[in-house]
């Protein structure tokens, strides 16, 4: 009996350890979950990087390629009770500035962020924004001889080019961020008139890789996407060019959107979190983005954008009130939804 009783504890003990070990490995490893709209190939290398500098395990959430944004938005305004992400990596800005007006972000200033733009910063320092990408034509060059390249936007109206120009549906992502940037700019009359026009005219595609592919593909003439996209066109050497849209004196200028960091408020690893946006928000980060296949432009000063593309010193950029974009986002989404959607 004694025998038994003996074992039984010394059974129990090694149980016991077992756990505590099992626990004990489970608290003492550190992680940080990123819900992350930029690109996996663009954003996973990265990640990596700093896991090995850190020993913070990077959990990443992606979603689809045409809902991302606002998929990844709408998940974090649901979880809004039990927070599961720590910090949102948006490949734009106004579903970043939707979740400051829903009081979802928390403040944190990392060190050297004064360097940025204050125009691409929260006053709050409740986001910041870096590694940009411009909204550009992306051209067969094929299809479309140089002396009768589109110039702006708004050729993606003209009859000329009916059924042989394309645009990614303007619900999502960048697209959909450039939208309300032109309501803004605009006014709802003219905004609304453009895109029923566009919606007449143009092919419209699931995303804005979609349309640089058609493009890449000699299924369009040209279309309306971002720069990484359209590098992508160009690095596999298909017979594309890109052109700075609305570059004319009375043009709006060619619509710059950052990469946007924010860190959700009551999300569980926060300390894990601020390293994290930190790293990302380096001046190393920003020049890695700049130098890789995606050629983000880099809004810190000092680092090197890629000979592939333009910045905003060297081209026209549209001057955008970011605020007034996002108080336009509701009334907008409503309008394209009805428009893009109805049977």
């Amino acid at each position: 009996m004694r025998m038994l009783s003996n074992w039984l504890r010394t059974g129990a003990w090694w149980i016991a350890a077992a756990l505590c070990v099992l626990g004990c490995s489970e608290k003492t490893t550190p992680v940080v979950t990123v819900y992350t709209a930029l690109d996996e190939e663009f954003s996973k290398p990265i990640f990596e990087e700093f896991t090995k500098a850190t020993q913070i395990e990077v959990r990443s959430k992606y979603d689809a390629e045409s809902t991302k944004t606002v998929g990844l938005t709408e998940a974090i305004l649901a979880e809004r009770q039990r927070p599961r992400c720590d910090l949102f990596w948006n490949n734009e800005i106004l579903n970043t500035l939707r979740l400051e007006r829903a009081g979802q972000l928390r403040p944190f200033t990392p060190p050297g962020v004064d360097a940025f733009p204050a125009k691409d910063r929260s006053p709050q320092g409740l986001w910041y924004g870096f590694a940009a990408r411009a909204r550009v034509l992306i051209v067969n060059t094929n299809q479309v001889p140089e002396e009768r390249r589109p110039k702006s936007i708004m050729d993606l109206t003209d009859p000329q080019w009916g059924d042989r120009c394309g645009m990614a549906k303007p619900l999502f992502g960048t697209t959909a961020t450039q939208a309300a940037c032109l309501f803004a700019a605009w006014g709802d009359d003219k905004a609304k008139d453009f895109f029923r026009a566009v919606k007449r005219n143009a092919k419209i595609k699931a995303g804005n890789r979609q349309v640089a592919e058609a493009v890449g593909a000699n299924s369009m003439a040209f279309g309306l996407t971002d720069t990484d996209d359209a590098m992508v066109e160009l690095e596999k050497g298909s017979p594309v060019a890109i052109v700075y849209p609305d570059q004319g004196p009375q043009q709006i200028g060619t619509l710059f959107i950052p990469n946007t960091l924010a860190l959700i408020k009551g999300a569980p690893h926060e300390k894990e979190a601020e390293k994290l946006m930190e790293y990302l928000l380096s001046a190393d980060v920003e020049a890695r983005l700049a130098a890789g296949p995606s050629a983000q432009i880099p809004l810190r000063p000092g680092v090197a954008a890629s000979k592939k593309v333009k910045t905003p010193e060297e081209v026209r950029a549209m001057d955008v009130d970011w605020a007034a974009a996002a108080a336009k986002w509701d009334s907008t989404a409503e309008f394209l939804k009805n428009e893009f959607t109805a049977p």
